[in-house]
């Protein structure tokens, strides 16, 4: 039976994969996968296992030994290997120093005439003070959520 994604791994990357269970440093995904491609080997000395008999052996889905091989066939030994990076991640609007200083800020007094700092003062406040150029209270928000903290 042919499969769509065919796997047949060249000597040189056989030993690659032998080695890195040999030493099983790795993380458990990067070893599952490299098990998989064994398993999976279509080359003349492979073992050309379905697609049913890794899930079964490795303990996994048949989309996992799926999604492996069709990795493999787009994008070679490494995509099939290591996690894509993820494109869409958004790079955060505070570092860490300037979350130190908007939790302190918080924390302190509030303005002149206000019982507590609202998450829009706060803000203002933080661009007032030249710690960030622009900052939305939602930013503010989520900072303060999730360092357990609450204004006023």
């Amino acid at each position: 039976m042919r499969l769509k994604y065919a796997v047949a791994l060249t000597a040189e990357q056989r030993t690659q994969l032998q080695q890195l269970l040999a030493h099983g440093t790795a993380p458990t995904r990067t070893l599952t996968h490299a098990r998989v491609l064994l398993k999976a080997d279509e080359a003349q000395d492979g073992p050309a296992w379905t697609n049913a008999a890794i899930a079964v052996a490795l303990e996994i889905s048949e989309l996992t030994v799926t999604r492996v091989r069709k990795r493999f066939v787009a994008a070679g030994l490494a995509g099939a290997l290591h996690r894509k990076v993820q494109a869409r991640r958004k790079v955060r609007k505070l570092d860490g120093a300037q979350e130190a200083h908007l939790i302190a800020l918080a924390c302190s007094q509030a303005p002149e005439g206000r019982s507590r700092w609202s998450l829009r003062l706060l803000a203002g406040k933080l661009v007032a003070l030249g710690q960030v150029e622009e900052v939305s209270h939602e930013t503010v928000r989520q900072v303060l959520k999730r360092g357990r903290s609450s204004p006023g």
